[in-house]
């Protein structure tokens, strides 16, 4: 009995319903994976205390235990004219010491398209994010030139305005000029560096006071798990420049006398005060997988909340510290808490806070923990001092450092526990030594509280298992190329890859090569060195020599001889290690073989000796 017209129409129509339904339920599926995608950390830079002025500098301070608190640099201010032991002494400080970074005033403002003329305006901090942005792009292998028009955003925690109050300070209003606006505005901070690099992305200054960076990388992971960017420049910045903070900070009691974070710790009485600057890279993690980038670590999850109505304005609250917390874990995909092995903590080592976040942390991470599985902590901030608006990023490239060398570094200061802690009731250790940071699933959590009631949590993971491949038809030569701006700089460029080189003899050649070429920006002044092997490279860079390209690029011209110049082979080492000159050369054979008797490349990669041979010399 054959079905009726109805029902056939029936089946039809239930057939479109079940596949609508299944493509909906995929269409959702790939929307909440989206939600929880882990985002890839893909490049990094810093000016930390301590001279860290690259990430390994600061993991060799760190791994090394180094306190970077020193004096006071004596342009900033006459600190005589402003320390008294008295905290209650009018217009004073009790402090002297603090986590400073190098000479702020030195910058190349030619290479970001400022005149020298705006550059006396322009807030330092303005400079760094501009230097810190570029370095970590091209530590990402990302050319700043070729980001131009892309969707990518551009996240800056900053929050102290030195540089404004002291131009503020004369009272001299012809010192004003065009420039003083932009180069005083936090937005700005932000907005240049999309305006220099041509960013299309969204643009933010955040401004939460201490929690400001971490916000500043909580917002970034949103807007590229929702396809608002495809690519985010996230960063954080402090400068101490004016006495003015350091002054508020003693009369509310919370700077330490020494200018040191002794986190946890008994002798705990107050935070000291650190600067510098630091960028992070980040991108969804199946693009950069797919695009082959070099992963350093991963966010799994973040969070931010309020601390809502607590005991007091800058008085941190527990309740919400662990309410952001377990959203991080939320965020993460529903991560366990006893997953998360190491906290790097907000620590500032106040005898209020640090109580209150260990409580609030184990309230949360404590939860089913063996014996052998405790919460191992830890504060950044004892090293460098507290960056306030920076303090987050600070704790974000430490914590790719640890992941990358599989050890975490040792919590200085921390000789008497604080008495308000219940440590023999909680399950956590100060990490006080270097110790091996082992397993497949380490996981860390990563916290800033900022004294507006600004909270965020981090979880941070290492980056994906990758196989190293070997090119099936490898280079016999590579180029290595370095460039500048003027040939004093190139020359400082090449001494920094011949201790790069040292430190890393067994570096990948190819992959250094493709590096340097398609990951940097190609100035004027340039070098290149052909090489097939790392030896040949280091044999011949030190006595290299560069030359100016100038302002244009120079025409080039290819004449092809015709009939005659052929040989049997040739082309046949480019055929095998360039993948273009392969294609353009396949496509050719293709197009060809209606018209000849045999295929092009037959004939050109023939043996010598054979028949097939012959016909190259044909004019056919």
């Amino acid at each position: 009995m054959s079905a009726s017209p109805e029902n056939s129409q029936d089946t039809t129509a239930l057939k479109r319903a079940l596949f609508a339904l299944k493509d909906m339920r995929a269409r959702l599926a790939a929307l909440e994976s989206k939600q929880v995608e882990p985002l890839a950390i893909i490049g990094m830079s810093c000016r930390f205390p301590g001279e860290a002025n690259t990430p390994e500098a600061f993991w060799e301070l760190l791994q090394n235990g180094r306190d970077a608190i020193t004096d006071l640099p004596p342009d900033r201010w006459d600190v005589d004219a402003f320390y008294d032991v008295n905290p209650d002494a009018p217009g004073k400080m009790i402090a002297r010491q603090g986590g400073f970074i190098g000479p702020v005033d030195q910058f190349d403002p030619q290479l970001f398209g400022i005149s020298p003329r705006e550059a006396v305006s322009l807030d330092p901090q303005q400079r760094l994010l501009l230097e810190a942005s570029w370095e970590a792009l091209e530590r990402a292998g990302l050319s700043p030139d070729r980001l131009a028009n892309t969707q990518t955003g551009v996240y800056v925690g900053i929050s102290t305005s030195d540089y404004s109050q002291i131009t503020a300070a004369s009272g001299d209003l012809t010192r004003i000029d065009p420039y003083v606006g932009t180069g005083g505005a936090f937005s700005v901070a932000a907005g240049r560096l999309s305006y220099y690099l041509g960013l299309q992305g969204p643009n933010l200054a955040v401004d939460t006071a201490c929690s400001s960076a971490l916000v500043a990388v909580h917002l970034a992971c949103q807007a590229l798990r929702t396809g608002q960017a495809d690519l985010a420049l996230v960063g954080g910045v402090n400068l101490i420049l004016t006495p003015k903070a350091s002054v508020y900070m003693s009369k509310a009691q919370a700077l330490s006398p020494d200018g040191r974070c002794k986190t946890f710790a008994d002798s705990a009485n107050g935070y000291g005060r650190g600067e510098g600057c630091g960028v992070v890279v980040l991108k969804r993690l199946s693009e950069a997988q797919a695009d082959h980038n070099n992963i350093l670590a991963v966010i799994r999850g973040t969070a931010i909340n309020h601390d809502g109505s607590s005991s007091g304005l800058t008085v941190p609250n527990g309740q919400s510290q662990q309410k952001v917390i377990r959203a991080a874990l939320d965020n993460a995909g529903g991560l366990a808490p006893e997953s998360i092995n190491y906290l790097e903590a907000h620590g500032t080592g106040t005898p209020l806070g640090d109580p209150i976040e260990v409580r609030a942390a184990t309230a949360v991470l404590g939860q089913n923990r063996a014996p052998e599985n405790p919460l191992y902590l830890g504060s950044v901030k004892t090293n460098i001092g507290h960056l306030e608006a920076a303090a987050g990023i600070a704790g974000l490239i430490k914590l790719v450092l640890a992941l990358q060398h599989n050890e975490l570094p040792p919590h200085l200061h921390f000789h008497t526990p604080s008495p308000h802690i219940d440590w023999a009731n909680i399950p956590v250790k100060v990490v006080t030594q270097r110790q091996p940071w082992q397993g497949a699933e380490r996981l860390a959590g990563l916290s800033s509280f900022g004294f507006s009631g600004t909270n965020a949590h981090v979880i941070v993971g290492p980056a994906p298992q990758t196989e190293t491949t070997t090119a099936a038809n490898p280079q016999p030569m590579h180029l290595v190329t370095l460039s500048a701006q003027t040939e004093a700089a190139l020359a400082a460029q090449k001494e920094k890859l011949l201790a790069y080189l040292a430190q890393n003899p067994d570096v990948d050649l190819a992959r250094l090569a493709h590096t340097l070429n398609n990951g940097r920006v190609h100035f004027p002044h340039r070098l290149a060195i052909p090489a097939a092997t790392m030896a040949d490279l280091a044999a011949v860079l030190p006595t290299a020599h560069g030359h100016n390209s100038g302002s244009t690029t120079p025409k080039i011209a290819f004449l092809f001889t015709g009939q005659g110049a052929q040989l049997n082979g040739m082309g046949h080492q480019l055929y095998q290690s360039q993948p273009t000159f392969r294609t353009a050369l396949d496509r050719c054979d293709a197009l060809l073989r209606p018209f000849l008797q045999l295929p092009l490349l037959e004939v050109m990669f023939a043996a010598p000796d054979s028949a097939t041979a012959v016909l190259l010399h044909q004019t056919a």
